[in-house]
């Protein structure tokens, strides 16, 4: 299995433009693998900062959700997923029961969530390295709502998982680095 990187950090504390300064110290081809879905005029110029960011020579993926472990396994080369936030964020919505009432139901689409980020983490070849970017939401304040909370539970036990499978993790605060395991991509 290839290497797995995961970069940790709160809104706007620098983890994409580290990991994308990762990414470009590296001497292989690097694949960036969007997870965006742009449903409004404010997440449109986002994904635009972001892509105006990354070198022309980047390849990019850009598909529906259930589909990125089947990219990852079919890639080579550098592989920068941003984020693993946005890719939680389609899978959470396409249930309906991360909204309802029924704990089971709802602790049953949240395993099918978890076999999808366990068979990504898997997916890596051995002729692969893959940077995961995604939020640590466990800083914050408990939301409100039976919906917030299911999702900052569901990315905390994700990001957990990811962890585990990394060989390096970091926590960007304020756009700096902290290797929390390991030491960094060699």
């Amino acid at each position: 299995m290839g290497e797995i990187t995961l970069i940790l950090g709160g809104a706007r504390s620098g983890k994409s433009t580290f990991a994308e300064e990762l990414a470009l110290n590296q001497k292989e081809h690097v694949t960036y693998l969007a997870t965006a879905d742009c449903r409004d005029g404010e997440m449109k110029k986002r994904i635009e900062i972001h892509q105006s960011r990354r070198p022309a020579e980047w390849g990019t993926w850009e598909g529906e959700p259930r589909d990125l472990p089947r990219a990852v396994a079919s890639a080579s080369g550098l592989l920068l997923l941003d984020c693993l936030t946005m890719w939680l964020t389609r899978l959470f919505l396409s249930f309906p029961e991360s909204e309802g009432e029924d704990e089971a139901a709802w602790f049953a689409r949240e395993g099918e969530i978890a076999s999808l980020v366990r068979e990504l983490c898997g997916s890596v070849g051995d002729g692969a390295s893959l940077i995961i970017v995604s939020n640590e939401v466990g800083f914050g304040l408990v939301p409100p709502y039976l919906m917030g909370r299911r999702f900052r539970d569901l990315q905390g036990r994700m990001n957990q998982l990811c962890a585990g499978y990394a060989k390096n993790v970091a926590l960007v605060i304020a756009g700096c680095p902290l290797w929390i395991k390991g030491g960094g991509p060699a």
